[in-house]
């Protein structure tokens, strides 16, 4: 066995030539530290080849600015919000203590008489009743559309239909409704009286006519205008899902449908809600169509195939030219509760939303 060098005795930690050392790169530290202090900064031990300090953040420089844009545009958009319902509230108040009627439970509509009387029972019944229609015949349409462009169509087919489905998104909402004033009017009075004929026994086709301008009509425009929303968002959410889990769930044996079943309908539920409260939205709102389908009487019943109905949006299209100081504060006053109701209607999808964890932590 040889024997083991002998070890230095400088190299030793407490040998004097360590400590010499040791001693040395002390004084250096102290004289680098003592040298910086005089020009306010202090510089890592590596000198100029072991990195600089991190530079000062400037008290007005791009971060600063970018921060106070971003929350004066938040804090703009509240104002605005702010500022239209008070507009309303103003505007409103001196037709509202006019009315010789409750403005909440009355039908009719009679603003510019003497007295005036009106109320919103009958418009904001027209109004969510063609909502509700519209979604319950759009959102089906759409789902299958956009899961077919989403997961089984060719791709160039999807691409296609995808921007045939956008165009439509962009007609104007007039174009809808001359449309179904002049031609989709047609089919919807014999559909009309094909339900009247083998499904009057149910209240919503009991109508004994005429038909034609209704609440089914308008709400069948409505159906067509919503759809293209709702598809659109609804495939680009289904186009999120993660590729693992829609393919975790094929190798576990699952079929095509049972893997949109499994793994792509919970993740994007979320998603389909907010674009079904968007459509909503839209439903709510719409005018010009909406006045040139619907019948314009101030009625509630369950039947929507008579001509009839209206909606606050038509409402105030129609009878706004025509209306007196009185007659524009009291359609000003229906308008509050429509903002009303589309700021009800959007907190309840941003509850609906923010209760699915999962969705909220992947958008994270």
């Amino acid at each position: 066995m040889g024997d083991t060098p002998p070890r230095s005795v400088d190299a030793g930690a407490g040998g004097p030539g360590g400590n010499t050392r040791a001693a040395g790169l002390a004084a250096s530290a102290d004289g680098l530290i003592e040298n910086n202090s005089s020009n306010g900064r202090r510089t890592p031990l590596g000198g100029n080849g072991g990195g600089t300090a991190l530079p000062r953040a400037k008290a007005f420089g791009t971060e600063p600015a970018f921060r106070g844009l971003t929350l004066a545009a938040g804090t703009t958009v509240l104002v605005i919000i702010v500022a239209i319902a008070v507009f309303l509230i103003t505007e409103a108040i001196p037709a509202l203590q006019a009315n010789e009627e409750n403005f909440l439970t009355y039908n009719n509509w009679a603003a510019t008489g003497t007295p005036p009387r009106f109320g919103i029972a009958a418009i904001v019944f027209g109004t969510v009743v063609s909502a509700v229609i519209a979604l319950i015949i759009a959102v089906p349409i759409a789902l299958g559309i956009a899961l077919f462009l989403s997961h089984y169509a060719h791709r160039r087919i999807a691409t296609g239909l995808g921007f045939v489905i956008d165009l439509l998104a962009a007609v104007p909402s007039v174009v809808f409704g001359l449309w179904g004033r002049s031609v989709f009017i047609e089919p919807v009075r014999d559909f009309s009286v094909w339900l009247h004929t083998y499904f009057g026994w149910i209240p919503l086709f009991g109508g004994e006519g005429p038909y034609g301008n209704s609440i089914l009509l308008g709400s069948l425009v409505l159906a067509i205008m919503i759809l293209p929303i709702v598809t659109s968002l609804s495939r680009e959410v289904f186009m999120q899902t993660p590729k693992q889990n829609e393919e975790a769930a094929l190798a576990l044996g699952a079929t095509k449908w049972e893997m949109i079943r499994t793994a792509v309908l919970p993740y994007g539920r979320p998603g389909v809600i907010a674009a079904v409260m968007l459509g909503l939205g839209r439903a709510l709102g719409e005018t010009i169509a909406l006045a040139m389908t619907l019948g314009s009487s101030f009625i509630i019943t369950a039947d929507i195939i008579t001509n009839g109905g209206a909606t606050i949006a038509s409402n105030i299209a129609n009878g706004f030219g025509e209306a007196n100081d009185i007659g524009r504060g009291a359609l000003i006053a229906s308008g509050l509760v429509l903002f009303a109701i589309t700021l009800v209607v959007n907190m309840a999808a941003r509850i609906i939303i923010y209760r699915r964890r999962e969705f909220t932590d992947v958008a994270a």
